[in-house]
């Protein structure tokens, strides 16, 4: 959620980021006009309550007709007072969802644009030239299912389209790269965290996955619950309501949990092999700072990401993320994107 004084304060500064990820800067302005009208209707409430609370000090010690007055008094302002809590509440509740529906505020140097419009910071390694080579690779569902090690067919069968078992080396693999992770995240000072996948509907909206994002989510009306599509959730809301020392550092986390996606935006694009799955395990990196630091800590966790993706042996490049492209709570967002020719040919 966006801070209010920071759009009372800076609301340029807003309707610029809004401006940048394609979104509609208009939304500053009514947020302007639904925080005066929450303040200044608070401010009436307030003031009748004060004048409620006078008035009833007053009628224990009057008498006769004067007593009859201050009673009748009384009985108006309660009314007042309950229109005016009511008003109150309702403009509230306004206030909170139009901001709800401002995405974080991009940090500057954040490309403009859309999904193709992303800046290449930097390229690592040289992906392999298989023709030259006289080489054909097989694609990773290939390679999978003859080492016995994907099996789409019966995970399909047994869950639905985009969901797998991985078997054998597969199994294997995966643990090895989650231990992997986690040993290095160790190593860099982060507290390994098993974390719920389950969270309650305040946990979800807090780390800004429900609103833009409610189609691409599990949920369990039974419970009313969330199953979590990264263990960031999760770990946004351990300190919640809490304040926290940062006096000796920040603190950071490393969260392993099996996450789950819809993937709802995605339908015809890479439906074959396990690049977008329903269910998969992963490692997050998440950190609580000051705000001053953050851009710092940010080149941080690319370096340690930069780190994992050097011990795989990997060629990548690292791009800066579009603001239009981006999550709602990122403010930047760097992607490191592994070489893996060839894809798996799509239903598009």
């Amino acid at each position: 959620m966006i801070d209010i004084k920071l759009l009372r304060d800076n609301p340029d500064e807003v309707r610029r980021s809004q401006l940048a990820r394609g979104d509609d800067p208009a939304v500053v302005d009514e947020i302007l006009a639904a925080d005066e009208r929450r303040r200044s209707t608070l401010a009436e409430f307030e003031s009748a309550r004060a004048q409620q609370k006078a008035i009833g000090k007053q009628v224990a010690a009057a008498k006769g007709e004067d007593k009859a007055a201050l009673l009748a008094q009384v009985k108006e302002l309660a009314h007042q007072v309950k229109t005016l809590d009511a008003a109150a509440a309702a403009a509230d509740a306004e206030l909170a969802t139009l901001v709800t529906s401002v995405a974080n505020v991009i940090l500057p140097g954040t490309p403009s644009g859309g999904e193709e419009d992303y800046v290449v910071r930097e390229i690592v390694g040289t992906p392999r030239d298989f023709a030259a080579e006289g080489f054909e690779p097989r694609d990773h569902l290939a390679l999978g299912e003859s080492l016995a090690a994907i099996d789409t067919e019966r995970g399909a069968k047994v869950a639905g389209a985009r969901f797998y078992f991985l078997t054998g080396v597969g199994a294997r693999l995966e643990l090895a790269l989650l231990q992997m992770a986690i040993a290095q995240a160790v190593e860099a000072g982060f507290t390994p965290m098993i974390t719920p996948t389950l969270v309650r509907p305040e946990v979800m909206k807090g780390a800004g996955f429900i609103d833009h994002h409610a189609d691409e989510v599990y949920y369990l009306p039974a419970d009313d619950l969330y199953l979590t599509g990264t263990s960031e959730v999760a770990l946004s809301g351990y300190h919640a309501d809490e304040i926290i020392d940062l006096d000796t550092g920040p603190k950071r986390y490393a969260g392993w949990s099996a996450c789950y996606r819809r993937e709802a935006g995605s339908h015809g694009k890479d439906t074959k092999g396990i690049i977008r799955v329903h269910q998969f395990h992963k490692v997050e990196m998440f950190v609580y700072c000051r705000p001053e630091d953050a851009e710092a800590e940010h080149e941080r966790l690319l370096a340690w990401e930069r780190e994992m993706l050097d011990k795989c042996e990997l060629p990548y490049r690292i791009i800066d993320t579009a603001a239009g492209d981006l999550g709602d709570p990122a403010a930047r967002k760097f992607d490191c994107e592994g070489g893996c020719p060839p894809r798996v040919a799509t239903a598009s």
